[in-house]
């Protein structure tokens, strides 16, 4: 077991203990009578994990092997381990993150949305691992989709791929984009551990599209990252974006992409369609 120089982020048995003396034995109904020192005792945390209280002594200590992941977790448990915390835990105990537990995602809080708000010429979206659209700007309704439109079920962007004709009419090299699509939602799905989630939506696409049914079965995967996007606009003609993705820290279920406008002319495209429309 390492000791305190060894790791930078300090040692599993003084994050344990740090973490356990930071808990109000009163949460658990615990008397607080004739006790020393602040916390729960290691015997109570023990307990908790349903553990031995001389291993998890050990473990506290440095001594012994580390413990396998599912005892991590019960340990997290007994702790009451926020995300961070417990994702914290399996990096100094095993030297990886916990598996990943996908969670539905049902909305953005309001400063989220203001974000996206605030950028008035850069079409931006907040997608779900599954890519459900949850989120969206002005510039995205008049660029992108008008989501609001859209029944909930159908702001999927696998859905707009290769279901509306609109959203295909708009991509200039179609196949491209749609294996693009279909790979980095692949590769998305799985990492949060989404992939029993995806099987109804693969399924129904399957049925409705032999293109997206050959294209799956492929078993391609790609990173969303950046690039640049160009659009064939109903109203503003040929328009390019350079697009980014980003991580919404505290929330791994969701992403955030935003296009910014390639070029100086593409901004006054986009400035001119946002202010004439509706």
């Amino acid at each position: 077991m390492p000791t305190e120089h060894d790791h930078p982020l300090g040692t599993l048995g003084s994050y344990l203990r740090d973490r356990r003396t930071r808990l109000d034995p009163a949460t658990f109904g615990i008397p607080l009578t004739r006790r020393r020192t602040p916390g729960l005792r290691r015997e109570e945390v023990a307990q908790r994990a349903n553990v031995s209280a001389t291993w998890y002594t050990w473990l506290e200590q440095g001594r012994g092997g580390a413990p396998s992941a599912p005892v991590l977790e019960r340990i997290a448990q007994a702790l009451l381990l926020t995300h961070v915390e417990r994702e914290h835990l399996f990096l100094l105990a095993l030297g990886r993150p916990p598996e990943v537990r996908y969670q539905v995602s049902e909305g953005v809080t309001p400063r989220l949305q203001r974000v996206l708000d605030a950028l008035e010429l850069s079409p931006a979206i907040v997608k779900t691992a599954t890519w459900d659209v949850i989120a969206w700007n002005r510039a995205a309704t008049i660029m992108l989709t008008d989501y609001a439109a859209l029944p909930p079920a159908q702001r999927n962007v696998l859905r707009l791929v290769f279901c509306d004709p609109r959203v295909r009419a708009a991509q200039y090299d179609w196949e491209g984009v749609a294996r693009f699509v279909v790979a980095a939602f692949r590769a998305d799905a799985a990492r949060a551990g989404a992939t029993a989630q995806v099987e109804a939506l693969v399924d129904e696409l399957s049925r409705v599209s032999p293109e997206f049914e050959a294209m799956w079965k492929d078993h391609d995967v790609r990173s969303y990252g950046e690039g640049v996007k160009h659009l064939r606009h109903p109203v503003g003609g040929p328009i390019g974006f350079e697009y980014s993705a980003f991580a919404v820290d505290g929330r791994p279920d969701l992403g955030m992409v935003i296009y910014n406008p390639a070029t100086p002319e593409d901004a006054e495209r986009i400035r001119d369609l946002i202010r004439s429309a509706p």
